[in-house]
């Protein structure tokens, strides 16, 4: 049984009941669309950020930072901070503080990049949408492909030797910091139960902040669900063609937006006839290749290691496109 098939009871009865609007008209299907995914998706991030609340706090930044300059990974760190980047709410543009701080606590490069590539791609938001969105294995193979860019991208800078790219400001510090030891002290943990009204408090200002993006990014979606002819849509990005991704990826890159406020736009062009993989290219680069990003990272990186980094992360994301394609085409 859907769970979520009240809510869809709801909103019909908002739809055809209190606006009267006829079924199946631009409107009735518009309005349908925004009610239905603005209170599911309001439930799933919610819940999904009390549940990443509390991950947090058991692993907070500086833990992750000790944890990796400690030890000698062998490849697994990579991982590590592609799955940090998971559970991190960040964009592109507030990850880039978290960016150089691991990167001033002796970090390497490529393992730093991981979770800039990663944060703002995959979070605990995204995976709330695109849970009530596409269902739980669609939302497991996402996740996946976002932290196999991250890790990828990551390894692939990293062996490429651009640690001189750095900025002049910032490669002092970096060096700095490579000689110091890492100490980092913790307060004594409260008791689980007398923290779940804290967690409750930090979920629910999360979710008030970015559900506004919500908003925006479900009424789009509903216009294009309910205004936009399909052929409008197969007319420039034509199922299964081999540059519709390519090109998806590249006419994201002007736009910018976080993943909650975008994905409710790709659930709009899946169901106007977009091949999933297309519309996913076009969601990941529009949040992990804006250009407000290179202008901000721009301070931090030579130009040689920027155009590095969005050249790698690109292609990661048109391989990604390619793959859902295909899958889903075949």
């Amino acid at each position: 049984m859907d769970p979520f098939l009240p809510v869809q009871k709801f909103a019909d009865y908002l739809t055809y009941s209190v606006f009267n609007l006829a079924p199946k008209t631009h409107w009735a299907l518009a309005l349908n669309f925004f009610i239905y995914d603005s209170i599911k998706i309001f439930i799933l991030l919610l819940v999904i950020n009390y549940l990443m609340g509390i991950i947090r706090y058991y692993i907070p930044t500086e833990k992750i930072r000790d944890f990796l300059t400690k030890r000698r990974w062998y490849g697994f760190d990579y991982f590590l901070a592609s799955a940090f980047g998971v559970i991190t709410p960040f964009c592109s543009c507030s990850s880039i503080p978290l960016f150089i701080g691991f990167l001033s606590a002796g970090i390497p490069l490529g393992v730093t990049l991981t979770f800039l590539i990663t944060s703002p791609l995959v979070n605990e938001a995204s995976i709330a949408i695109f849970i009530g969105l596409f269902g739980l294995k669609i939302t497991l193979m996402y996740v996946l492909a976002g932290v196999f860019i991250g890790m990828m991208g990551g390894f692939v800078l990293g062996k490429m030797g651009l640690e001189e790219e750095i900025d002049e400001a910032l490669e002092k510090v970096i060096k700095s910091a490579k000689n110091k030891k890492i100490n980092y002290s913790f307060e004594k943990k409260e008791r689980f139960f007398s923290l779940l009204k804290k967690f409750w408090e930090e979920g629910w200002d999360l979710t008030k902040k970015i559900f506004v993006y919500v908003l925006i990014g479900v009424g789009v979606g509903a216009l294009i669900h309910g205004f936009l002819p399909m052929g409008f849509f197969e007319k420039y990005l034509k199922n299964g063609s081999f540059w519709s991704v390519p090109l998806a990826t590249i006419l994201a890159v002007p736009l910018y937006s976080n993943a909650v406020g975008v994905i409710p736009i790709m659930q709009a062009l899946v169901s106007k006839g977009v091949p999933f993989g297309t519309a996913l290219s076009f969601m990941m680069a529009t949040v992990g290749l804006s250009l407000p990003e290179a202008l901000i990272l721009k301070r931090a990186m030579k130009i040689k290691l920027l155009i590095s980094f969005f050249t790698v992360v690109t292609l990661g994301i048109i391989l990604i496109g390619w793959f859902f394609n295909f899958f889903f085409l075949t």
